[in-house]
């Protein structure tokens, strides 16, 4: 896996992944920024996110579960002091749907947490607290 990241400006730069997509990144206007995008550290929780998400969906769509929509709640903790790396971080899945089993979601999320997730992993080996949980809503019938 490759990607570039290219300084533009202030604090404003735009990373290319290596499958050709491209992201803005960029800091606060206090630091030298404009805000024109998430900041790099965001950039982690994001691609975390993501990774998990995408495990858990993945299983769930496998295990013939009803999702009509999925999201994951980040929170995070940073040191206070330099460098102010990731302390801990909460990943809260909000799983709709119907009928859908709660064995099946916790499993989804259990097996994301703890064997295919490579972000979340990788951040806990260095040390990151991490913790993982869900909800299900059921979908209204009538909807």
């Amino acid at each position: 896996m490759e990607a570039t990241v290219k300084w533009l400006d202030g604090a404003l730069f735009v990373g290319e992944s290596g499958s050709g997509h491209a992201v803005v990144m960029d800091g606060p206007e206090d630091l030298g920024g404009r805000n024109h995008g998430p900041r790099p550290m965001e950039m982690l929780l994001l691609g975390t996110g993501g990774c998990s998400i995408y495990d858990v969906l993945s299983m769930l769509k496998k295990s013939r579960q009803a999702v009509s929509d999925c999201r994951v709640e980040i929170s995070a903790e940073r040191a206070d002091a330099v460098p102010a790396v990731f302390t801990q971080i909460t990943l809260h899945f909000v799983v709709t749907g119907r009928g859908l089993k709660e064995s099946h979601v916790r499993r989804a999320v259990e097996l994301s947490a703890e064997k295919y997730c490579s972000a979340s992993i990788m951040l806990g080996a260095a040390g990151v607290a991490i913790s993982h949980s869900f909800e299900i809503v059921e979908e209204d019938a009538a909807a």
